[in-house]
């Protein structure tokens, strides 16, 4: 509901008014909530089968309902645009969720592959002023060096554990530089294409990825255990719906430094969720770690102007959404 609202928004006259203002607090919030759903049905999906099974039956159930969608819809795209989102959903979703639930299965943990996505931030701040023209101020660079080192505080636990080979981290590194491509490339092209059906492209280009890809290694099943397609479909609602939802709607709202600072939260709040779902505890070198990056994030986003999350919603609406 969350993602459709903040969605919605795009289409809608722009207007200063309070309810509009509130709009990417909201989305901010929502984007941290669901995409660390993402971590925890990657975990929950992977003790039935492998991750390329597990994200071929994601897609294929996410593209099912967004070519649903884009039926009702029929939305008018552009050339650019399409091949926009096809790239969008290589980089973004096969690359990135590829590789990072593939480290999950081989025995990476959540807090490890979120410290090495907390690496997100800096690395498109390094290209946000001479590339996408963002500016960074010296108030958000301290916010960003200080939001690693809160996440590694949340993660420490998990970095002295040293399970596993160092090769392994390759995974989610290589994953998290498609997902830095992805931003900056859909920041530099600037599509004109509504964050639904941008979301709805994205999902069916990324089933057809997947469905071949796992079909292809010989790892399509079809799981017979409940608590699997439990995992598929918290997966598809929360991550794909909500997480990635929010992450296209956040970047047209707040551009891509300050989604990307956003990151910093996704630790701390896995953490909460796997101690609700899966009974781990939260130490306090963990809480210590959560309030720096609470701290970080109000650093980066402290005193945002109005105007310009004004003049990024006139730029991106879609008039024939």
């Amino acid at each position: 509901m969350v993602t459709l609202v903040a969605m919605m928004t795009e289409t809608l006259p722009v207007r200063r008014t309070p309810r509009l203002q509130a709009v990417p607090l909201i989305a901010g919030a929502g984007f941290v909530v669901f995409w660390s759903c993402g971590f925890i049905g990657a975990r929950w999906g992977t003790q039935y089968t492998t991750a390329f099974d597990l994200l071929a039956w994601r897609f294929l159930v996410a593209g099912v309902l967004a070519a649903v969608i884009l039926l009702i819809r029929r939305p008018m795209m552009r050339r650019r645009d399409l091949v926009t989102q096809v790239w969008m959903a290589f980089l973004t979703q096969v690359v990135y969720l590829g590789l990072i639930f593939t480290g999950i299965d081989h025995g990476i943990t959540a807090g490890v592959t979120a410290l090495i996505g907390s690496l997100q931030p800096l690395l498109i701040a390094t290209v946000a002023g001479p590339l996408l023209g963002e500016r960074v101020s010296r108030r958000q660079w301290v916010g960003l060096v200080l939001g690693v080192a809160g996440v590694g505080l949340v993660v420490a636990d998990d970095l002295h554990a040293g399970h596993g080979s160092p090769l392994l981290f390759l995974l989610p590194l290589g994953g998290l530089l498609g997902l830095v491509v992805g931003t900056c490339l859909e920041r530099r092209r600037k599509p004109s294409t509504n964050s639904l059906d941008a979301l709805c492209v994205q999902s069916l280009v990324s089933a057809v990825f997947f469905v071949v890809l796992a079909t292809s290694i010989g790892q399509l099943t079809v799981p017979d255990e409940p608590g699997f397609y439990g995992a598929v479909l918290w997966l598809v609602l929360l991550a794909t719906g909500g997480g990635w939802g929010l992450y296209l709607v956040n970047l047209k709202l707040s551009g891509a430094t300050r989604i990307s600072s956003l990151l910093y939260l996704v630790p701390p709040t896995t953490m909460v969720f796997a101690f609700l779902l899966f009974h781990e505890t939260v130490g306090l070198l963990a809480v210590v770690g959560m309030l720096v990056c609470a701290a970080a994030v109000i650093l980066i986003r402290l005193n945002e102007r109005t105007e310009p999350v004004l003049a990024t919603l006139r730029g991106w609406r879609n008039p024939g959404g």
